[in-house]
């Protein structure tokens, strides 16, 4: 009872204090607004109305299928398992062809994914790993019209396809500016998620510039993104569309609050060449190329990371025949500027083949300006791999950990090196930094080796600083080690 009364008093003087704060919030005015409040949630529905009807399902059919027995799975998570190598279940094999297929008279539905209208007569962009493989392409309305599609072109390293339907005034979207686009902007997404034709979903650009792709920097939300959404339209509050989603992170298969869009400024550029010739055409300047790193930018001289280290120069080449070598560091193309070795490909791959552009490296701490011209890229050109076993000569040890021994002309040829020395063995800082026999020394700090002798010289000043940068090639591949003598 007396627990009972102590607990009546506690409420009592609860509900008071509680009366007084009101009387203080009254005097100082109305309590704030809080962003549940009516208005300051965005309201979708108008941009769905709007922008809903030009958003379109794409089904994909191919004209085998797997053996008997083989594990019945739904459609559109087919084309996920496919989209990201998953093998399917059954031991079926993909529409190329394999094991678990055979031939079948009526084409079989193989993935579900989604497009939108870019013209009224009919022209459906979508995901090139969409359409991949598809005997038939069937592209259905929201006003469950169904059209057989024709595949006018599709890249797969934008991920980028272009369909064209027979119709006519078909409702179209509109195409806004990405470089309006803000980190935090309400955006929404529209397609056919396992399915489920002209589902919505809402969040927010959560970075812009996502470095995912080889030719793209990505748009990542956290529009929830399933299966099927594949190809379907980014759309900001304005209604225009600002992306195509086609990726997501996951460790599941399933939404995990991740997901990329191609930004729509790129993907117009690639349908354009798509819609006249069928296929992208990129440029080239044959140098294979790694990141920058902070720790090396340091140890060069170069400031900070930026850039792109050029690993090897195709023989023959454009940047070898315009004096480009293995460690040097591109930082300008054609007047744009390097930031990350991304940007390279990306900036390359835009040029006109047959053009020459001026290109800035950076070697053994100075800039230079070199011409190189652009050629067509050729998607399976590589550079063949020479191993290098000559005899060793001279060994010299050095306190770094290394001892090392001259070149052989021979060896100097095979490489196209000037000067340089090779490992022998390894120990020390040498080996904690990654080095091992058989690479070869080109450079300390930004100095070009000559030699066994002279490479000890270098080493023995180079010694005393702090962090030790060498150029170091191995096989066909040229990069920077960083060693920290006193570790």
């Amino acid at each position: 009872m007396i627990e009972v009364e102590a607990m009546t008093g506690w409420f009592r003087a609860r509900r008071a204090a509680i009366g007084l704060m009101a009387l203080g919030f009254a005097a100082f005015g109305a309590l704030p607004a809080t962003s549940s409040a009516k208005g300051e949630l965005p309201d979708f529905t108008e941009l769905v109305e709007k922008v809903g009807p030009s958003v379109v399902s794409v089904r994909t059919l191919e004209r085998s299928r797997a053996a008997g027995g083989a594990a019945n799975i739904d459609p559109s998570m087919e084309e996920f398992l496919r989209r990201f190598g998953i093998p399917l279940p059954g031991g079926r094999a993909s529409p190329h062809g394999g094991p678990g297929g055979t031939p079948d008279e009526e084409p079989q539905q193989r993935g579900v994914g989604s497009g939108f209208i870019l013209s009224a007569d009919g022209l459906v962009m979508t995901n090139a790993h969409v359409v991949d493989g598809a005997d038939e392409v069937i592209v259905t309305l929201t006003d469950k019209r169904e059209f057989k599609a024709r595949i006018m072109g599709a890249d797969k390293r934008t991920d980028v396809a272009i369909v064209k339907i027979e119709a006519s005034g078909l409702p179209v979207v509109r195409t806004g500016d990405v470089s309006r686009l803000k980190v935090g902007e309400w955006v929404l997404a529209i397609g056919s998620p396992f399915g489920l034709v002209n589902s919505v979903t809402a969040g927010i650009v959560s970075a812009k510039g996502r470095e995912t792709g080889e030719y793209l920097p990505f748009i990542q939300t956290d529009v929830a993104i399933n299966p099927g959404n594949s190809g379907g339209p980014l759309i900001n509050m304005r209604g225009e569309v600002v992306g195509i989603n086609s990726q997501i992170y996951s460790r599941s298969g399933g939404y995990m609050g991740i997901a990329f869009a191609i930004p729509i400024d790129e993907a117009l550029r690639v349908s354009d060449q798509l819609r006249v010739s069928g296929r992208v055409i990129r440029g080239r300047i044959g140098v294979t190329i790694a990141p920058v790193t902070k720790e090396v930018a340091e140890s060069i001289g170069l400031g900070k990371p930026m850039g792109a280290l050029v690993r090897s120069a195709e023989s023959g080449g454009p940047a070898d025949k315009a004096g480009i070598e293995a460690g040097d560091i591109i930082t300008r193309v054609d007047g744009r500027a390097i930031d990350s070795s991304i940007d390279l490909p990306r900036i390359v791959g835009s040029l006109k083949p047959g053009s020459k552009v001026p290109v800035q490296v950076f070697r053994r701490g100075t800039s230079k300006e070199l011409s190189v011209a652009v050629v067509e890229f050729e998607s399976d050109q590589q550079v063949a791999s020479k191993p290098s076993d000559a005899p060793a000569s001279a060994a010299s040890k050095s306190a770094l950990g290394l001892v090392v021994v001259d070149l052989t002309d021979p060896q100097r040829r095979e490489l196209k090196v000037r000067g340089g020395v090779r490992v022998e063995a390894a120990d020390g800082p040498a080996a904690r930094a990654g080095l091992r026999p058989g690479d070869v020394i080109l450079a300390i700090d930004n100095t070009e080796i000559t030699g066994a002798r002279h490479f000890s010289e270098v080493a023995a000043k180079a010694e005393k600083l702090k962090n030790v940068s060498l150029m170091v090639r191995r096989g066909e591949w040229v990069n920077y080690f960083v060693m920290h003598p006193s570790r």
